[in-house]
């Protein structure tokens, strides 16, 4: 997604009386929160259509934040932007990106104050995941693990690839595998992605005892955005995987154009690489 060509909707300082705060007599008393929203979207539709169904609402917003921010009890001002940019990014279609301001002007401090504050920016982010299974029955492995990640919440599933068999790759003795990618996406940091993917693992009794091993399913990230990520447990792009033709031929089903952060090449092209050395090889 290029940022550059977003829009923006604004919506300035709306005051809501809700009961949040970390004293009981917040939660109980309530008090005025004043809260503003920028949502970045894609306004040319609309301004061609002159429809609002091809824009962000931002009356129907402003009840949105209203009935949330009322119904719900937070100690936090943290919890309460988070929870509420969540809401909104999940709910709204067209809302790529938002940036939430929540202000506290009654805040219990004891000292003369115009107003306290959180701002918060959350936006959705693009991931591409290999996934493989070489045990039992593979393809249900694999479907339980793809369903459970589109059932996360914060996630949503945009392309899966064909189920390729593949040869075992590392430790060769072992069964074949079933491979893919999928394209999704996501409100998880990295991190959070990669603790969610090891659920799904081991909810598929994956035992890591042997690395490059037989697996029930395996689950690896590929891509997030063009983030580059150099981590003792998390490497973003995946090292290796311009090496693996059981990644980029599924890869370059659903994203050829795709250009790798590092190696400034597309998915295509590193395909095509990596398909003529296997060939001068041969030779």
């Amino acid at each position: 997604m290029d940022e550059t060509r977003l829009d923006k909707i604004e919506i300035k300082e709306l005051e809501v009386f809700a009961n949040h705060g970390v004293y009981p007599e917040e939660n109980v008393l309530g008090q005025k929160f004043v809260i503003s929203a920028t949502l970045f979207t894609r306004t040319r539709l609309a301004g061609l259509t002159d429809e609002l169904s091809a824009s962000i609402n931002y009356g129907e917003v402003s009840h949105m934040i209203t009935d949330f921010t009322r119904k719900h009890t937070y100690k936090l001002l943290e919890s309460l932007a988070e929870n509420l940019a969540e809401m909104l990014l999940c709910s709204l279609s067209g809302l790529e990106k938002i940036t939430l301001k929540i202000e506290k002007p009654w805040a219990p401090v004891g000292l003369p104050l115009k107003t306290v504050s959180v701002e918060i920016t959350r936006k959705w982010h693009t991931a591409y995941i290999a996934f493989g299974s070489n045990m039992g029955d593979k393809k249900m492995y694999i479907d339980n693990g793809i369903r459970g990640l589109a059932e996360t919440k914060g996630c949503r599933i945009e392309a899966i690839s064909d189920y390729l068999i593949t040869e075992p790759y590392g430790v060769t003795d072992q069964d074949e595998f079933l491979n893919g990618v999928l394209k999704m996406r996501t409100l998880l940091t990295p991190g959070e992605l990669l603790v969610r993917l090891h659920q799904l693992e081991q909810a598929a009794n994956r035992e890591r005892i042997i690395h490059w091993g037989p697996r029930t399913l395996d689950l690896d990230i590929l891509f997030y955005d063009q983030e580059i990520i150099d981590m003792p447990d998390l490497h973003i792009p995946h090292i290796d995987l311009h090496n693996r033709d059981f990644v980029l031929v599924p890869m370059n089903q659903i994203a050829p154009y795709l250009r790798h952060p590092v190696l400034n090449q597309t998915i295509s092209q590193l395909l095509d690489s990596l398909l003529n050395k296997s060939e001068n090889t041969a030779k």
